[in-house]
């Protein structure tokens, strides 16, 4: 009984892992926030859960990093003119990304982020 239940534990295991969103690549976000509107790229590369890459948009060009578990994705990167900047959002469908974002001192507001093909 052990040995199957250990079986069965692997097995979820591995379908959890298969079933974490592939989301490397080029990103344009639509951004509305309480000071305005605006539009970010992002350049995204996911190791297994792990985010890195880069921010370009109003707030100049920025190093990016966070995390993907499931169709949940977050990612955050540092300015010096808005502070701390964080992405939450869920992935609608494989090139679509849906979300929260707070831009530090400048507010909150939400995202609609479009993969390039």
């Amino acid at each position: 009984m052990r040995r199957l239940l250990a079986v069965f534990l692997g097995l979820m295991l591995c379908a959890l892992t298969l079933a974490a969103a592939e989301i490397s690549g080029t990103w344009s976000a639509s951004v509305v926030l309480d000071a305005g509107s605006g539009t970010a790229t992002f350049v995204l590369k996911q190791d297994g859960d792990k985010l890195s890459g880069s921010y370009s948009g109003a707030l100049g060009e920025a190093k990016v990093t966070g995390s993907v578990k499931g169709d949940e994705v977050e990612w955050s990167f540092d300015s010096e003119d808005a502070g701390k900047v964080v992405y939450k959002g869920k992935l609608d469908g494989a090139a679509k990304i849906k979300g929260t974002v707070e831009y530090g001192q400048l507010g909150k507001g939400s995202f609609t982020a479009e993969k390039a093909k």
